[in-house]
């Protein structure tokens, strides 16, 4: 078994905390900007926390890849030439769509790899 890819230890604990027997974590990435404060991916969904909530309150919020319509990098228009150059990725959930910016090109390809490799999968 793989060890699972992380930036900070306690997001990463967070994650493992929430799982569900025989799930196991695959990464779990910082985020920057405002709102989320990480992506975690497991082999059954997509966790992410999100800072924004009123009265400084943080969710915890899972996505199965079942309900996962799409994931898409987003780049700048200067920047569509360089196809998964982009540092942030979206994903939409029905009429909603979750925008998560990494420190790096490479965070939001491996993001992005892992969650299209569950959509694409029969």
């Amino acid at each position: 078994m793989n060890e699972p890819v992380f930036d900070k230890r306690d997001q990463l604990d967070k994650v493992a905390a929430g799982l569900l027997d025989g799930e196991r974590v695959v990464a779990v990435l910082d985020a920057v900007g405002a709102g989320t404060g990480f992506l975690g991916l497991t082999d059954l969904r997509v966790v992410l926390q999100d800072n924004s909530f009123a009265g400084k309150k943080t969710a915890i919020t899972s996505i199965p890849y079942s309900r996962i319509g799409t994931v898409s990098f987003v780049a700048d228009r200067n920047m569509l030439g360089r196809f998964a150059s982009s540092s942030k990725i979206a994903v939409t959930v029905g009429s909603h769509t979750y925008e998560v910016e990494f420190r790096g090109d490479d965070k939001a390809k491996l993001a992005h790899d892992v969650i299209l490799g569950h959509l694409t999968r029969p």
